[in-house]
């Protein structure tokens, strides 16, 4: 068997077949494709090879796994050795979880190359990530260096979404994009913040399901791995996947006892006013635990199965930024952060998500109107409360009429209905929008004397846009915004813009259009009904000084039935798509509607007059103006300071185009 090697049968180097150049980088490139997978694991390699970048990290250096330890074992999970093929970590905010997930990437650069798709909730973002933390990441390791070309080297394959490297490719991209999911065969896949995907990538269906599919050739040998901070319960694709999984929670010992415990929120205690005093109360011997214990705690921490996964082959992490290292997060700071959410839904929901990685628990079940009728309360008609600051109006233009609602809004958006308007007559009356305008341009009293203006109305578009875009130009945008409601609980904000949108007029193209809000309705529906359901004090309690809680809902004795029925026309139910998944959805329990609509337009435009975010100083500024007598008033009915405007505020940010607020 002359020129063949007896064992393996073979070319041998004395056949001559291998005498050519670029010879033995083919044979050293062999070799390695046929070289097992190595027994390193995804945290060692991190701790050896991982430098973190100043421009990328708030520690910058080198890697420790012993700074967060709860992330050692998700990151060997992602290690071949690892029979694991599936990897769920639903989160909190700054636990570690995404140089984690780098390290992973670094690892199968540098130590198990072969294609990985990493996915971001839209390709704008991977594009971000790819400048902010893979760039990075691979400048800061020699190992990777040598691994991925220089974007300026010629035939590099280094793109912004794509890194080429011996042995395998990373793709990112964004689950907005359909083409991007589908693009290659990948061994490894990285799903990040999964909460954030639509529903659908480019109509062409789910982007986790499509994205998974890429890995199914490679059968046991695939690694996904699942990550985010949850959103809204039903609607959480994370906490799917972490309920079907073994539900594993981080236990640590109790410096005191020893007892192995989770750690939950209700057992952290503080004083209250008083953040800085904040400790964890172990839940066997309830002794304190303070800040300086967490090192020690964290290091003798294991992971735990709570639950028996339905597939054998994923394991399910949660954690919440109670375990977050000394020096990040601490527990002061998270004390801090729950006592000033209170009072704001949206701030509690965020806490929930990004704090505590929980689901926030949409309840939409619509209060019963009746009740609420038994509710309403005695004060003189058209008059403002004491507790009412400012005003807005909510306006939803129907083809035979414009219904107008004006709210007055106090401290913790506790509300009081001001005024029900109803102009006969469609957007195609002159009249009607002359008596819309006339509405701006009407004042309320208030109970301590003075007389409010509408601060800013929020006005449909859904009917007749270019109308109430012509209408709403013409009043001026300080005080009147039109609103296009649009459908869904995951957006970062529940109101967005305002964006530039084009209008005709005549048949004339404009040349700037009107300015348009976005508003998530489905995220104040469901604040309206919490906000209707809030338990009040008793007369009892109100004598001893108690207060109506935050955003209580007070309704006036002279709202009627129907008006009632409307604002609890809709209930939030569970849906199903097409595909199978779930999703929240309002639907009508009665025809009209336009009580609640009206409502969450009046909300938009406190949301979109900045009340969310007002400051103390504000709000003082605002109980003083009312609070004053009026010394002087001027046509428009503004109180008038002898010679100024609340103190550390000019008069024009004060006043609105109208004359102001007052």
């Amino acid at each position: 068997m002359r020129g063949t090697n007896a064992r393996s049968g073979s070319a041998g180097p004395e056949d001559g077949l291998t005498d050519f150049d670029g010879a033995a980088e083919i044979l050293r490139t062999w070799g390695a494709g046929l070289t097992p997978d190595p027994d390193l694991t995804v945290s060692q390699w991190a701790d050896k090879h991982r430098m973190l970048s100043g421009r990328a990290s708030a520690e910058p250096g080198r890697y420790r796994t012993g700074r967060t330890p709860y992330m050692r074992e998700i990151m060997d999970r992602l290690s071949p050795g690892d029979p694991t093929q599936r990897i769920v970590f639903m989160k909190a905010a700054q636990v570690g979880a995404t140089e984690a997930g780098n390290n992973w990437i670094g690892f199968a650069i540098h130590q198990a190359p072969g294609p990985m798709l990493a996915v971001q909730p839209t390709v704008e973002l991977a594009k971000r990530n790819s400048r902010q933390r893979i760039d990075p990441l691979i400048d800061e390791s020699p190992d990777l260096r040598e691994r991925v070309k220089p974007a300026r080297s010629r035939d590099a394959g280094n793109t912004m979404l794509s890194k080429e490297f011996a042995g395998g490719i990373l793709i990112m991209t964004g689950a907005n994009s359909a083409v991007g999911l589908r693009s290659t065969p990948a061994r490894y896949i990285f799903l990040d913040e999964v909460d954030a995907y639509p529903a659908s990538a480019d109509e062409e269906g789910d982007p986790v399901t499509l994205a998974e599919a890429r890995s199914l050739t490679f059968a046991h040998r695939r690694k996904v791995f699942l990550v985010s901070t949850p959103t809204i319960r039903g609607l959480s694709r994370i906490e799917r996947e972490y309920e079907a999984s073994d539900q594993r929670r981080f236990f640590v010992p109790c410096p005191h006892c020893g007892a192995m415990q989770w750690l939950k929120f209700d057992r952290l205690r503080w004083q209250k006013g008083k953040p800085e005093t904040a400790e964890y109360h172990c839940e066997v011997c309830d002794a304190p635990i303070g800040e300086h214990n967490k090192t020690a705690m964290l290091e003798g921490g294991e992971w735990r199965a709570t639950a028996v996964a339905a597939d054998p082959t994923t394991v399910g992490y949660h954690l919440s930024a109670l375990y977050s290292p000394v020096g990040w997060l601490s527990w002061a700071r998270i004390a801090r952060g729950w006592e000033a959410a209170q009072g704001s839904d949206e701030a509690i929901k965020a806490f929930r998500n990004t704090i505590l990685g929980e689901t926030w628990v949409e309840s939409g079940e619509a209060p019963d109107w009746q009740r609420l009728y038994d509710r309403r309360e005695a004060w003189k008609p058209g008059t403002i409360p004491a507790g009412g600051l400012f005003l807005t109006a909510g306006a939803d233009v129907q083809k035979d009429r414009i219904e107008v609602d004006v709210w007055a809004w106090g401290r913790g958006l506790e509300s009081w209905l001001v005024d029900h308007v109803v102009i006969e007559g469609g957007p195609d009356r002159h009249d009607a929008w002359s008596e819309l305008t006339a509405l701006l341009d009407r004042s309320w009293p208030h109970e301590r004397g003075a007389h409010l203006h509408i601060a800013r109305l929020a006005i449909d578009t859904g009917y007749e846009a270019p109308a109430v875009y012509s209408w709403s130009r013409a009043q001026g945008f300080g005080q009147v915004s039109p609103v296009k409601g649009v459908e869904g609980f995951n957006r970062s904000s529940p109101v967005s813009g305002p964006t530039f949108v084009d209008a005709t007029e005549g048949g004339k193209r404009l040349r700037r259009g009107a300015r348009l809000w976005t508003v998530a309705v489905s995220t104040f529906k469901a604040e309206t009904y919490r906000f209707l359901r809030l338990a009040r004090p008793t007369e009892e309690e109100m004598a001893d000084g108690a207060a109506f809680p935050p955003g209580s809902v007070h309704l006036p004795h002279w709202v009627e039935n129907e008006w009632l029925k409307q604002v609890v026309a809709e209930q939030l139910v569970t849906v199903r798509t097409k595909r199978g998944f779930a999703r929240l959805e309002w639907q009508k329990l009665r025809e009209r509607n336009e009580a609640l609509d009206c409502r969450v337009y009046a909300r938009a435009a406190a949301w979109i007059a900045g009340a969310d975010r007002w400051s103390e100083e504000k709000w003082r500024d605002l109980e003083d103006q009312l609070g004053a007598a009026p010394t002087d008033t001027d046509p428009a009915g503004q109180i008038n300071r002898p010679g100024q405007a609340p103190q550390g505020k000019r008069r024009s940010d004060w006043l609105g185009r109208r004359g102001g607020w007052f």
